[in-house]
């Protein structure tokens, strides 16, 4: 597939945006830009969280980390499933009770203004490193596969990537996102399917004959119970994949943002619950791809893609999509899985920042209404700059296997926030609320001295994503160490 003809594609598929855009935009409120009025149907935000959480991330990142983590990525996967029921009937009967727009708000009824500005400051620090981690994936596969070849700077590739997110966001917000979510999730799971179809078609393989062959079996180990030293360990991945959903969902406001649209809260819990199950077998699904993937590179003898010079295993899928003549309908369907499991996450990321630091930092309902409107989208600038900026970044530092990166990252940054959310739901002590940021800020260096302790000096024990369940244990201590005595 050519540069050309890619690039008219994501033409073509933007202006599909554009045209819900309008649509869904025409009020242009600031009520409907955070809350789509309250009146969003459970299944619809279901369906489209499924493309929101898997993002561009999933769609490329985990079929390329089969080959060195095998189907391990399975065990963390099952404790997402845990931690959305988590979500679904413990945070969110309090995000309802309190009628929020920011879910940091409650740290501000339940604590005060300190609590709220912290709680906030963590979800912006985790979404914009989350949203740029995901952004970072597209906009390599644009640069090397249509960008490499017109001479256009990555930098450029980038702002180009944020300005299309900004213009189709810019007026409806998240009542927009909600449509433009359900048509991006079904063209990542077509992607997906279509693409294990058309590559077991050209290696002559039924299904069952693909999940029973001598060549699977050297990708598909499930459970990894050989060492509790090993990151990988059942125990630790099914924990932290459990504490990452209550945080990256559940104690976030890009994704909490979807589920307060809904009318009540039964609805929300019903999209929560049936939205899990789904990820997890679509899931499974890019698990599949990814070990077939790898068994037609080795039966072709197609190497791994580079990237500035070092061997890039998440640009094996587009290499096979696009190179390695499968045929057009292929190559289109990985296009346009690809933009829609990237943006799908990136839009409401866009739309949720602006959100949090308009309602949680700029506090925009105290503010006149005629000015309201006016700082909002001032905001949105704002934060598709910040975007802009930190990808950039992310080309010249990152080394790691992206969903890898993403998920470590998560295990410091939103420790704090599980730790807050903790300490309000389930005790009913108040605390010294200026005193908040000094814990969260020792809890996030003392995991982060833990998290960088070479194996060897612990006994070879190698830290993972648990180190998410330990920060947020460590901020909860830390709280009830300034909890305010009776009397």
């Amino acid at each position: 597939m050519s540069a050309l003809e890619i690039l008219l594609l994501v033409a073509a598929y933007f202006g599909v945006l554009m045209l819900i855009s309008h649509y869904t935009g025409k009020n242009d409120s600031n009520i409907d830009f955070f809350q789509a009025g309250k009146k969003s149907p459970w299944y619809l935000v279901a369906f489209g969280m499924v493309g929101a959480s898997l993002s561009g991330v999933t769609f490329i990142s985990v079929p390329g980390w089969i080959e060195g983590s095998q189907f391990s990525y399975m065990q963390v996967v099952l404790g997402y499933l845990a931690g959305y029921l988590v979500v679904a009937f413990v945070l969110m009967p309090v995000y309802y009770r309190f009628n929020v727009t920011s879910i940091y708000e409650y740290l501000a009824e339940r604590f005060g203004v300190v609590s709220h500005k912290t709680g906030a400051f963590f979800f912006f620090v985790s979404r914009v490193l989350g949203a740029a981690f995901r952004l970072f994936l597209v906009a390599i596969v644009l640069q090397q596969f249509v960008f490499d070849a017109w001479n256009v700077p990555f930098e450029v590739t980038v702002v180009l990537s944020i300005l299309l997110i900004w213009i189709y966001t810019n007026k409806g917000g998240i009542k927009t996102i909600v449509w433009t979510d359900t048509l991006q999730t079904l063209f990542m799971i077509v992607a997906v399917v279509l693409s294990i179809y058309f590559i077991l078609k050209e290696m002559d393989w039924t299904f069952g004959e693909f999940m029973v062959s001598a060549e699977f079996d050297k990708y598909n180990k499930f459970i990894f119970t050989d060492s509790f030293l090993e990151r990988n360990h059942l125990v630790k991945s099914f924990l932290g994949g459990m504490f990452i959903t209550i945080c990256m969902t559940g104690l976030d406001q890009d994704m909490m943002q979807k589920n307060l649209t809904c009318k009540t809260l039964k609805d929300a819990q019903k999209n929560m619950v049936s939205f899990s199950f789904v990820l997890v077998g679509v899931t499974f699904l890019f698990m599949l791809l990814g070990a077939l993937l790898f068994i037609y590179a080795d039966a072709n003898s197609i190497g791994i893609p580079l990237m500035d010079g070092a061997p890039k295993t998440d640009l094996l899928f587009p290499e096979i999509a696009l190179n390695s003549g499968l045929g057009k309908t292929l190559a289109v369907t990985f296009m346009l899985g690809l933009i829609a499991a990237a943006y799908s996450s990136a839009d409401s990321a866009l739309t949720s920042l602006t959100t949090s630091f308009c309602v949680d930092f700029l506090d925009i309902h105290q503010r006149p209404k005629d000015q309201q409107k006016r700082l909002r989208k001032r905001v949105h600038i704002l934060m598709s700059i910040v975007l802009v900026i930190v990808i950039i970044i992310f080309k010249y530092v990152l080394s790691r296997n992206i969903i890898d990166s993403l998920l470590t990252v998560a295990g410091y940054t939103y420790g704090p926030l599980l730790g807050l959310f903790a300490f309000g739901i389930f005790t009913k002590w108040q605390i010294r609320d200026r005193y908040v940021w000094i814990v969260t800020l020792v809890s996030v260096i003392l995991v982060t001295i833990l998290g960088n302790i070479p194996p060897e000096n612990l006994g070879g024990y190698q830290v993972g994503y648990e180190l998410l369940p330990i920060n947020g244990l460590i901020t909860f201590l830390g709280l009830v160490f300034i909890r305010r005595k009776k009397g």
